[in-house]
Parts: structure tokens; sequence; C-alpha cells
């Protein structure tokens, strides 16, 4: 296995089913009209990366690792990917800690798994804040990791209102483990 084998790369076109103009990608890009009027498509050929509806990953989110994405609208979010980031791959320990309240408050938990239930596990009746310490995580709206999603990379996020995913309840978190 080569070197060139291992970089993450995405390509991503203007139409469905990989139609009209490209553009590859191996790292973050926070506007993808510099580039394509719009991204109805794309194909990860290696990595993992999360693409979202706005610029500045700002908006909804989606997941993507290696394969064939023919139409951005069957992840039932807006009609184009606006900006992406890599998901540089974790080797190591998963560790974060969540909270009930924003700016850190209320109950809190410490994760090193993943968590399929929030409210069932930690009797924790909302997450509002959290601290990744280490790896890459996705919180999921809905128990059972399904409906929309976002990605926590290490660092605080003190408000998930400042990420641009206002209004969502998160119910159950997943390590990005051993699939980028």
């Amino acid at each position: 296995m080569t070197l060139q084998s291992l970089v993450s790369k995405v390509t991503f076109y203007e139409d469905r089913n990989f139609q009209g103009r490209s553009y590859e990608c191996s790292s973050d890009c926070s506007d993808m009209t510099s580039y394509l009027n719009r991204c109805a498509s794309c194909r990860v050929e290696n990595g993992c990366f999360m693409v979202y509806d706005r610029p500045n990953y700002m908006g909804s989110q989606y997941f993507l690792r290696r394969g064939e994405y023919s139409d951005y609208t069957s992840f039932g979010m807006s009609d184009s990917i606006r900006s992406c980031r890599l998901i540089p791959q974790h080797r190591g320990s998963y560790r974060m800690k969540i909270y009930e309240r924003e700016n850190f408050q209320g109950q809190s938990h410490e994760l090193m798994e993943d968590c399929n239930n929030i409210q069932d596990r930690y009797r924790m009746s909302d997450c509002q804040s959290s601290n990744v310490m280490d790896g890459h995580w996705l919180m999921y709206e809905q128990p059972n990791y399904r409906g929309r999603m976002m990605y926590m990379r290490p660092g605080e996020y003190r408000s998930f209102r400042d990420t641009g995913v206002s209004g969502t309840r998160f119910s159950s978190i997943r390590r990005i483990a051993e699939s980028c």
C-alpha cells in the first residue's frame, strides 16, 4: 500500500449522479462556491468527511465515509453541499464530558464509549454543552444514532447553539473510530 492510497480524498460534483463540473478535495473547505456553483453528489475515495449545507461549517451536517453519494438531497437536507471538513484519523483513547446545560453547568458525565441514549443511561433531561478531550465524536438528535448530527472534535463547546445547529436536542453519541 502506497502513501498516496492513504490520503483522504473526496470529489464533489455539481449535478446528481456524478455529473457536471467536479472539485477534488483532501482537506477542509469553508466555501465550495469558490469551486462549484452547487454540489449535488460526491465520491469519497479515502477517509471521512463532514459536509455542511451552509458555508463555514454551519447548518445541517452529514457524515461521509468511503463510498458514493449520487444525490445529496437523499440525506434529507437542503439541495447543496456548501462546505466540508476532513475528519482526521484518530488512534488512541476517546474521552468527552457532557453537560446538561450551557457553559458546562448542571449534571455532567464523562464518556469514553458510545452512548445510544443519553437520557436513559444518565437520566439527563438535556445535553447543551461538552468538552471533548480525546477523539472525534458524532452527536445525534435521536436515540440509537439517528436524526440530525453534529461533529465534535477536541475542544470546548459552551453552547451547541453556537455551532449553527440550534434547536436540536442531542440524545446519542458515537465515537468516530476505525471507519476513517
